[in-house]
């Protein structure tokens, strides 16, 4: 991941950017940028932090998630919609689509 990815017209990620840091998500996704081609994607699964805190379950247990990857992963964290917004543009990407939400995971696609 953090040297290269495998070619392909799209690339699958689930639960893998809240393992890493800022600096560490950017050199994946850059690497994903470069092994898709001009009409593929790279389709991202992750839980998205509400900007307003919210009381569902959902939310509760996403904001329990991020204490949980502060802690156990130096660097790793849940985001918000506009920090995978930032992700996506800062490795190249200028398409960004927020596809569906299930119980709080998000599909997003990110696009050339």
């Amino acid at each position: 991941m953090f040297e290269s990815v495998p070619h392909g017209d799209a690339i699958f990620m689930k639960w893998i950017l809240h393992d890493w840091s800022d600096e560490q998500c950017l050199k994946i996704l850059k690497n994903c940028y470069k092994a898709i081609p001009d009409h593929g994607k790279v389709i991202v699964v992750e839980a998205i932090l509400p900007i307003m805190p919210e009381n569902s379950f959902a939310a509760r247990n996403t904001f329990a998630h991020d204490v949980g990857m502060m802690t156990q992963h130096g660097g790793g964290k849940e985001r918000s919609q506009q920090e995978f917004l930032a992700l996506a543009t800062g490795a190249g990407f200028s398409g960004i689509r927020f596809v569906c939400c299930v119980y709080n995971l998000w599909v997003m696609e990110f696009y050339k």
